[in-house]
């Protein structure tokens, strides 16, 4: 019964994972052709466009944290480098689709991937928490503290299993009696 517990649990923990992935994955690939799209544009007017559109739908403030981060943003980017950013852009989008795949399909190279990623990511939040407390801040910290978690413990679920079969195969089998 353990096991069927252990093989829901994975089955569907990893999908949806996978599935989130699969999401960032689309979100770079959104931001990498909208890249490639302004590469004639006035950058600034852009970001300018964007900040009133983010304003008008979301009512974002201006003096916001993430309207800052937007416009610091915008001031990096330019002409001669747009093409490096949306190569980035692309670059995220194939590693999160990758992942994605390998999740969905339960691969555990993909797990060991998702670990890495997970922990890579986790310095970054947490001194995003520090300089930014807030639900955003905190929530994609405790988000990625789950996920990381679970992973763990498919991976050590994974490793007990196999140790278990191993021992189970180094046993002598006694020959059987004679009636």
């Amino acid at each position: 019964m353990h096991t069927n517990k252990n093989l829901i649990a994975k089955h569907f923990g990893l999908r949806g994972v996978a599935v989130l992935e699969a999401g960032k994955g689309l979100f770079g690939l959104a931001l990498g052709v909208w890249l490639v799209t302004l590469r004639h544009k006035d950058l600034e007017t852009v970001a300018a466009h964007l900040l009133y559109f983010l304003h008008r739908v979301l009512h974002l403030s201006p003096d916001s944290h993430i309207a800052h981060t937007i416009m610091r943003g915008a001031a990096r980017v330019n002409h001669e480098n747009i093409h490096l950013w949306a190569l980035f852009a692309f670059a995220y989008t194939a590693i999160r689709f990758t992942e994605g795949v390998g999740l969905w399909l339960e691969k555990q190279w993909a797990e060991w991937f998702a670990v890495i990623s997970c922990s890579s990511y986790t310095p970054y939040l947490v001194l995003e928490v520090r300089r930014h407390n807030n639900l955003f801040t905190w929530g994609g910290l405790v988000i990625n503290t789950l996920i990381l978690c679970y992973l763990a413990w498919l991976l050590w679920d994974s490793h007990k299993s196999r140790k278990q079969a191993e021992a189970a195969l180094s046993e002598p089998v006694e020959p059987a009696a004679e009636v």
